[in-house]
Protein backbone atom coordinates (compact mmCIF):
# COMPACT_ATOMS: atom_id res chain seq x y z
CA UNK A 1 0.00 0.00 0.00
CA UNK A 2 1.55 3.48 -0.86
CA UNK A 3 0.89 5.91 1.86
CA UNK A 4 1.42 9.54 0.19
CA UNK A 5 -0.82 12.64 2.30
CA UNK A 6 -1.68 14.57 -1.11
CA UNK A 7 -3.91 17.28 0.60
CA UNK A 8 -2.36 20.63 0.66
CA UNK A 9 -1.01 21.45 4.57
CA UNK A 10 -1.77 24.64 5.76
CA UNK A 11 0.77 26.95 5.87
CA UNK A 12 4.07 26.97 7.69
CA UNK A 13 4.36 29.67 10.62
CA UNK A 14 7.12 27.91 12.56
CA UNK A 15 9.96 25.89 12.16
CA UNK A 16 13.21 24.29 13.28
CA UNK A 17 16.18 24.55 11.44
CA UNK A 18 18.59 21.46 12.05
CA UNK A 19 22.18 22.06 10.89
CA UNK A 20 24.93 19.12 10.14
CA UNK A 21 27.19 19.30 13.96
CA UNK A 22 30.39 21.16 12.51
CA UNK A 23 30.04 21.59 9.03
CA UNK A 24 30.06 25.10 8.18
CA UNK A 25 28.72 25.14 5.20
CA UNK A 26 25.70 23.47 6.28
CA UNK A 27 25.65 26.32 9.49
CA UNK A 28 26.11 28.83 7.22
CA UNK A 29 23.24 27.70 4.92
CA UNK A 30 21.03 27.48 7.75
CA UNK A 31 21.77 30.88 9.21
CA UNK A 32 21.03 32.23 5.90
CA UNK A 33 17.72 30.58 5.86
CA UNK A 34 16.84 31.67 9.52
CA UNK A 35 16.76 35.58 8.50
CA UNK A 36 15.31 34.98 5.13
CA UNK A 37 12.56 33.32 7.19
CA UNK A 38 12.65 36.51 9.14
CA UNK A 39 11.73 38.85 6.66
CA UNK A 40 9.08 36.58 5.73
CA UNK A 41 7.44 36.51 9.31
CA UNK A 42 8.20 32.81 9.87
CA UNK A 43 9.33 31.65 13.73
CA UNK A 44 12.60 29.81 13.34
CA UNK A 45 14.58 27.93 16.21
CA UNK A 46 18.10 26.58 15.26
CA UNK A 47 19.70 23.65 16.47
CA UNK A 48 22.93 21.76 15.67
CA UNK A 49 22.43 17.95 15.20
CA UNK A 50 24.21 16.05 18.79
CA UNK A 51 25.22 13.08 19.15
CA UNK A 52 23.34 11.34 21.40
CA UNK A 53 22.34 11.68 24.77
CA UNK A 54 22.88 15.24 23.84
CA UNK A 55 19.35 15.49 22.06
CA UNK A 56 17.24 18.76 22.40
CA UNK A 57 13.86 19.40 23.11
CA UNK A 58 12.05 20.43 19.83
CA UNK A 59 9.71 23.52 21.17
CA UNK A 60 6.38 23.16 21.04
CA UNK A 61 4.53 24.59 18.26
CA UNK A 62 6.90 23.45 15.80
CA UNK A 63 5.19 22.53 12.19
CA UNK A 64 8.22 22.30 10.52
CA UNK A 65 12.07 20.72 10.38
CA UNK A 66 14.17 21.66 7.45
CA UNK A 67 17.77 19.51 7.38
CA UNK A 68 20.84 21.27 6.54
CA UNK A 69 23.11 18.55 5.40
CA UNK A 70 22.91 15.02 4.50
CA UNK A 71 20.75 11.79 4.56
CA UNK A 72 22.49 10.57 7.55
CA UNK A 73 22.01 13.97 8.97
CA UNK A 74 18.34 13.53 8.33
CA UNK A 75 18.52 9.86 9.35
CA UNK A 76 19.19 11.00 12.61
CA UNK A 77 16.61 13.68 12.68
CA UNK A 78 14.57 11.16 11.54
CA UNK A 79 15.42 8.98 14.41
CA UNK A 80 15.11 11.71 17.20
CA UNK A 81 12.08 13.86 16.40
CA UNK A 82 10.11 11.18 13.62
CA UNK A 83 8.06 10.36 16.62
CA UNK A 84 6.73 13.86 16.95
CA UNK A 85 4.48 14.05 13.68
CA UNK A 86 6.11 17.03 12.22
CA UNK A 87 6.92 16.98 8.40
CA UNK A 88 11.07 17.13 7.94
CA UNK A 89 12.57 19.01 4.98
CA UNK A 90 15.81 17.40 3.72
CA UNK A 91 18.40 19.86 1.94
CA UNK A 92 21.11 18.50 0.86
CA UNK A 93 24.70 20.84 1.58
CA UNK A 94 26.69 18.94 -1.26
CA UNK A 95 25.19 16.35 -3.69
CA UNK A 96 21.68 15.23 -4.17
CA UNK A 97 20.82 12.58 -2.07
CA UNK A 98 17.88 10.23 -1.51
CA UNK A 99 16.73 11.66 1.14
CA UNK A 100 17.98 15.01 1.12
CA UNK A 101 16.12 15.81 -2.42
CA UNK A 102 16.38 19.47 -2.18
CA UNK A 103 19.52 21.38 -3.29
CA UNK A 104 20.60 24.81 -2.00
CA UNK A 105 20.18 25.96 -5.28
CA UNK A 106 16.44 25.11 -4.52
CA UNK A 107 16.13 25.48 -1.33
CA UNK A 108 14.63 29.02 -1.30
CA UNK A 109 12.12 28.28 -4.18
CA UNK A 110 11.23 25.12 -2.35
CA UNK A 111 10.80 27.59 1.27
CA UNK A 112 7.91 29.73 -0.72
CA UNK A 113 5.78 27.03 -1.49
CA UNK A 114 6.17 25.03 1.72
CA UNK A 115 5.51 28.42 3.80
CA UNK A 116 2.23 28.57 1.35
CA UNK A 117 0.99 25.01 2.45
CA UNK A 118 1.53 24.07 -1.05
CA UNK A 119 3.71 20.67 -0.84
CA UNK A 120 3.35 16.78 -0.44
CA UNK A 121 4.20 14.66 2.57
CA UNK A 122 5.05 10.81 2.56
CA UNK A 123 4.53 8.93 5.12
CA UNK A 124 7.85 6.46 5.59
CA UNK A 125 7.96 3.17 7.30
CA UNK A 126 10.29 3.36 10.10
CA UNK A 127 11.25 -0.02 12.32
CA UNK A 128 11.95 -0.79 15.52
CA UNK A 129 14.80 -3.01 16.89
CA UNK A 130 15.42 -4.16 20.48
CA UNK A 131 17.49 -5.75 22.14
CA UNK A 132 17.26 -8.70 24.89
CA UNK A 133 19.66 -10.08 26.88
CA UNK A 134 19.11 -12.77 29.64
CA UNK A 135 15.26 -12.39 28.73
CA UNK A 136 14.80 -8.56 29.57
CA UNK A 137 15.40 -5.78 26.82
CA UNK A 138 18.04 -3.92 27.26
CA UNK A 139 18.22 -1.97 24.43
CA UNK A 140 15.59 -0.38 22.35
CA UNK A 141 15.93 2.06 19.10
CA UNK A 142 14.03 3.01 16.18
CA UNK A 143 15.46 3.06 12.61
CA UNK A 144 14.69 4.83 9.62
CA UNK A 145 16.85 2.86 6.65
CA UNK A 146 18.33 -0.62 8.32
CA UNK A 147 19.12 -2.93 10.88
CA UNK A 148 22.72 -4.32 10.11
CA UNK A 149 24.32 -7.63 12.08
CA UNK A 150 27.43 -7.83 11.43
CA UNK A 151 30.59 -9.37 12.04
CA UNK A 152 33.53 -7.34 13.00
CA UNK A 153 37.52 -7.18 11.74
CA UNK A 154 37.86 -11.04 11.86
CA UNK A 155 36.52 -12.93 8.38
CA UNK A 156 34.12 -15.43 10.41
CA UNK A 157 31.15 -16.16 9.23
CA UNK A 158 28.36 -15.84 11.81
CA UNK A 159 25.32 -17.79 11.82
CA UNK A 160 22.04 -16.16 12.48
CA UNK A 161 18.73 -18.22 13.56
CA UNK A 162 15.91 -16.31 12.11
CA UNK A 163 12.60 -16.28 12.84
CA UNK A 164 9.46 -14.85 11.26
CA UNK A 165 6.56 -13.99 13.44
CA UNK A 166 7.41 -16.63 16.26
CA UNK A 167 8.11 -19.52 13.04
CA UNK A 168 11.86 -20.40 12.38
CA UNK A 169 12.64 -19.25 9.05
CA UNK A 170 16.51 -20.59 8.49
CA UNK A 171 19.65 -20.28 9.81
CA UNK A 172 21.51 -18.07 8.16
CA UNK A 173 25.62 -18.89 8.06
CA UNK A 174 26.33 -15.16 6.22
CA UNK A 175 28.70 -12.63 6.75
CA UNK A 176 25.65 -10.69 8.48
CA UNK A 177 22.00 -9.92 8.25
CA UNK A 178 20.23 -7.01 7.18
CA UNK A 179 16.71 -5.90 7.87
CA UNK A 180 15.45 -2.76 5.90
CA UNK A 181 12.71 -0.61 5.44
CA UNK A 182 11.53 0.52 2.05
CA UNK A 183 13.54 3.71 2.58
CA UNK A 184 16.21 1.71 3.04
CA UNK A 185 16.17 -0.14 0.39
CA UNK A 186 18.69 2.56 -1.59
CA UNK A 187 20.90 2.28 1.23
CA UNK A 188 23.18 -1.05 2.48
CA UNK A 189 20.86 -3.40 0.99
CA UNK A 190 21.59 -2.39 -2.60
CA UNK A 191 24.86 -2.41 -2.06
CA UNK A 192 24.35 -6.17 -0.88
CA UNK A 193 21.93 -7.08 -4.01
CA UNK A 194 18.56 -6.34 -2.75
CA UNK A 195 15.68 -4.83 -4.18
CA UNK A 196 15.00 -1.39 -5.09
CA UNK A 197 11.82 -0.99 -3.48
CA UNK A 198 9.42 1.79 -3.86
CA UNK A 199 9.77 3.77 -0.55
CA UNK A 200 6.34 4.90 1.05
CA UNK A 201 5.47 1.11 0.60
CA UNK A 202 5.05 -0.97 4.16
CA UNK A 203 7.57 -3.90 3.79
CA UNK A 204 10.00 -5.12 5.47
CA UNK A 205 13.03 -6.36 3.43
CA UNK A 206 15.61 -9.39 5.06
CA UNK A 207 18.68 -10.05 3.14
CA UNK A 208 21.73 -11.93 4.13
CA UNK A 209 24.98 -10.28 3.36
CA UNK A 210 27.26 -12.72 1.16
CA UNK A 211 25.35 -15.87 2.92
CA UNK A 212 27.23 -19.13 2.63
CA UNK A 213 24.56 -20.93 0.53
CA UNK A 214 23.95 -19.24 -2.51
CA UNK A 215 19.66 -20.05 -2.35
CA UNK A 216 19.49 -17.75 0.53
CA UNK A 217 17.97 -14.96 -1.09
CA UNK A 218 16.29 -11.45 0.08
CA UNK A 219 12.42 -11.73 1.51
CA UNK A 220 9.75 -8.74 1.09
CA UNK A 221 7.81 -9.02 4.43
CA UNK A 222 4.72 -7.31 5.40
CA UNK A 223 5.08 -4.71 8.04
CA UNK A 224 2.73 -7.09 10.53
CA UNK A 225 5.66 -9.36 10.86
CA UNK A 226 8.33 -9.90 13.35
CA UNK A 227 11.71 -10.46 12.53
CA UNK A 228 14.06 -12.06 15.16
CA UNK A 229 17.23 -13.31 15.42
CA UNK A 230 18.82 -15.39 17.51
CA UNK A 231 22.64 -16.44 18.46
CA UNK A 232 23.88 -19.61 20.19
CA UNK A 233 27.53 -19.65 21.93
CA UNK A 234 29.51 -19.47 19.00
CA UNK A 235 28.73 -15.45 18.50
CA UNK A 236 32.08 -13.69 18.80
CA UNK A 237 32.74 -10.06 17.41
CA UNK A 238 29.63 -9.67 15.83
CA UNK A 239 27.59 -6.05 16.33
CA UNK A 240 24.39 -4.67 16.04
CA UNK A 241 24.03 -1.13 13.82
CA UNK A 242 21.37 1.04 13.59
CA UNK A 243 21.42 3.39 10.30
CA UNK A 244 25.22 3.14 10.39
CA UNK A 245 25.27 5.49 13.40
CA UNK A 246 24.72 3.86 16.78
CA UNK A 247 25.13 0.31 17.61
CA UNK A 248 26.13 -2.76 20.49
CA UNK A 249 28.01 -5.10 20.82
CA UNK A 250 26.28 -8.93 20.72
CA UNK A 251 27.00 -11.99 23.15
CA UNK A 252 26.14 -15.51 22.98
CA UNK A 253 22.10 -16.20 23.93
CA UNK A 254 20.78 -12.53 22.98
CA UNK A 255 17.50 -12.03 20.77
CA UNK A 256 17.16 -9.51 18.58
CA UNK A 257 13.60 -8.26 17.24
CA UNK A 258 12.62 -5.53 14.42
CA UNK A 259 9.40 -5.04 13.64
CA UNK A 260 7.26 -1.75 12.39
CA UNK A 261 7.28 0.92 14.04
CA UNK A 262 3.85 2.31 15.42
CA UNK A 263 4.39 5.78 13.99
CA UNK A 264 5.64 6.79 10.36
CA UNK A 265 8.08 9.55 9.72
CA UNK A 266 6.93 12.11 7.70
CA UNK A 267 9.46 13.90 4.76
CA UNK A 268 8.23 16.72 2.96
CA UNK A 269 8.41 15.48 -1.32
CA UNK A 270 10.39 17.46 -3.00
CA UNK A 271 8.73 20.35 -5.55
CA UNK A 272 11.34 19.88 -7.82
CA UNK A 273 11.97 16.42 -9.23
CA UNK A 274 10.54 12.40 -8.74
CA UNK A 275 11.78 9.78 -7.01
CA UNK A 276 12.46 8.26 -10.60
CA UNK A 277 14.50 11.18 -11.41
CA UNK A 278 16.54 10.73 -7.90
CA UNK A 279 16.55 7.53 -8.74
CA UNK A 280 18.42 8.15 -13.00
CA UNK A 281 20.61 10.91 -10.80
CA UNK A 282 22.11 8.67 -8.48
CA UNK A 283 22.53 5.62 -10.20
CA UNK A 284 23.42 6.65 -13.65
CA UNK A 285 20.39 5.21 -15.28
CA UNK A 286 19.60 6.44 -18.58
CA UNK A 287 23.07 7.82 -19.64
CA UNK A 288 23.06 5.95 -22.74
CA UNK A 289 19.87 7.18 -23.48
CA UNK A 290 20.81 11.10 -22.83
CA UNK A 291 24.04 10.37 -24.85
CA UNK A 292 22.60 9.09 -28.25
CA UNK A 293 19.65 11.79 -27.72
CA UNK A 294 22.05 14.42 -27.73
CA UNK A 295 24.26 13.08 -30.88
CA UNK A 296 20.90 12.83 -32.23
CA UNK A 297 20.15 16.71 -31.92
CA UNK A 298 23.84 17.33 -33.18
CA UNK A 299 23.18 15.77 -36.20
Amino acid sequence: MIIVNRQEAQSVHSLAIITKKQQSRAWEAGRSLARWLKKHNVDAVEFENEPEPNVPVLPQGVELIVVMGGDGTLLSVARHYGQLNVPILGVNVGGLGFLTEVTLDELYPAMEQVLAGRFEVEDRLPLTASLFREGSLCWREHVLNDVVINKGALARITELTTWIDEEYLTTYRADGLIVSTPTGSTAYTLSAGGPIVYPTLSHIIVIPICPHTLSNRPIILPDTCTVAITFDEKVFDVYLTLDGQVGQALQAGDRVEIRAAPYRVKLVKSPQRSYFEILRAKLGWGEIGSMRQNETQKD
